[in-house]
């Protein structure tokens, strides 16, 4: 069953950030993950979410995910990303195929 990271973040430094938004792609494509959201634009139809820059990451399972989430590969990222914004993140469990 997929499993999706929802992210939801504000740029506190775009020169920090940029290095994160290039240097991430193929350590998510390393754990099967995938964009299926990364940063367009966002049109509240209800209530006030409190969404900036909205990513959906794809991954072919949670243990997938998480393996992505704890890996070698992402922690240097993850610390220059958690330098770069401030925001939220959760793992969500999708539908059977």
């Amino acid at each position: 069953m997929p499993a999706y990271f929802l992210v939801n973040i504000t740029v506190r430094d775009p020169a920090k950030f940029e290095q994160y938004r290039q240097a991430v792609p193929a350590v998510i494509a390393k754990f099967g993950g995938r964009y299926i959201v990364r940063g367009g634009a966002v049109e509240v139809l209800e209530g006030d979410p409190g969404l900036d820059r909205v990513v959906i990451l794809e991954f072919p399972d949670a243990a997938a995910a998480r393996a992505f989430y704890a890996s070698e590969d992402y922690a240097p990222l993850l610390a220059l990303r958690l330098s770069a914004t401030e925001g939220s993140m959760a793992l969500v469990e999708g539908l059977p195929g």
